[in-house]
């Protein structure tokens, strides 16, 4: 036991300080973005209050957090600063839903005002910035939420499960989770989205409203639909959504103003949908999928086996 926790105070105690020395650069880092570019600007007035909060959202909060977390992690007062900090957790949730708005407004605002594009080169050429821009630095806060998830992970799993602290370092990580599942959602509907747009615009006309609220999208690809009266194999670009299936052809490549775009042929509703395996149970070459719906049997075939079985699990799970 005395040998057991010898090693988990060496592990705890390297951990420790490898959170403290990370945590004083990521703050050096934050003050880089403090003082060159909101201090100045405010002070300056170059950027309206608004588009100054639309881009750098809470992060002056972020850094006084942070800041009371170091002191505390200086002093050895873990459990103190970790109650402290767990507090202000949910800034990086809000940070995380303004940034995609914040990158949208910097581009904007580079673009359109000429005093804050010259001052935001002048500032970016300082050594201090090692050849970074804003843009670089301002994704930080999430990239270190995710650290410190690792970070009291691994000081929970070196702490005596009888001492106080380790109560607290449970609820840290457990907050520290939530948050980060919550900012990942953000993420994961934010590249949904972008999915659902660009499929979008590759479907020839609106008829194919690909664009709807609690859609996700799931895969794509080229496959073979085997005709019912013993026709040639068709291929055709197929998008897979968490209700509807697509089916689509490419338009004519001399078409004026669709020649790289797709025409939809049919979209599939999978809450009608049932999915077998007609073969491609072994490891041989390729396999057929039936796709059985209330009023017609689809066959999608592929000369890849891997292809056939990553198809029927993705089908299998959206229908499911």
């Amino acid at each position: 036991v005395e040998d057991q926790r010898a090693r988990w105070e060496r592990k705890r105690s390297r951990t420790a300080k490898e959170l403290l020395e990370t945590e004083h650069k990521y703050l050096e880092q934050l003050d880089l973005v403090l003082t060159y570019f909101v201090t100045i600007l405010k002070a300056k007035g170059t950027l309206k209050p608004a588009v100054l909060e639309t881009i750098f959202g809470p992060l002056e909060s972020l850094y006084s957090a942070s800041h009371v977390l170091s002191l505390h992690l200086e002093k050895g007062n873990l459990g103190p600063g970790l109650e402290n900090f767990c507090q202000s957790l949910d800034l990086y949730g809000h940070y995380a839903e303004n940034l995609e708005q914040a990158n949208k407004t910097l581009k904007e605002e580079v673009r359109n005002n000429k005093s804050f594009r010259q001052f935001k080169k002048l500032q970016e050429t300082r050594p201090q910035f090692q050849g970074r821009e804003l843009e670089d630095l301002l994704p930080l806060p999430l990239q270190r939420l995710h650290q410190y998830k690792h970070f009291f992970r691994d000081l929970l799993e070196n702490t005596s499960p009888d001492t106080a602290e380790y109560q607290k370092l449970a609820k840290t990580v457990k907050s520290v989770c939530e948050v980060s599942h919550w900012v990942q959602d953000i993420f994961d509907k934010r590249e949904n989205s972008l999915q659902l747009l660009r499929i979008q615009k590759l479907l020839k006309g609106q008829k194919t409203q690909v664009l709807t609220p609690g859609r996700w999208y799931i895969r794509e690809g080229w496959l073979l639909v085997v005709p019912a009266k013993g026709e040639e194999l068709k291929r055709r670009m197929f998008f897979l959504f968490s209700d509807i299936l697509i089916a689509a052809k490419p338009c004519h490549p001399l078409h004026l103003l669709n020649s790289n775009k797709l025409s939809c042929q049919a979209v599939y509703l999978l809450h009608q949908c049932s999915v077998d395996k007609v073969f491609g149970h072994t490891w041989s070459q390729g396999g057929l999928l039936s796709l059985s719906f209330p009023h017609k049997t689809l066959l999608l075939m592929s000369s890849n086996q891997q292809e056939i079985n990553d198809w029927y699990r993705s089908l299998t799970a959206a229908v499911r």
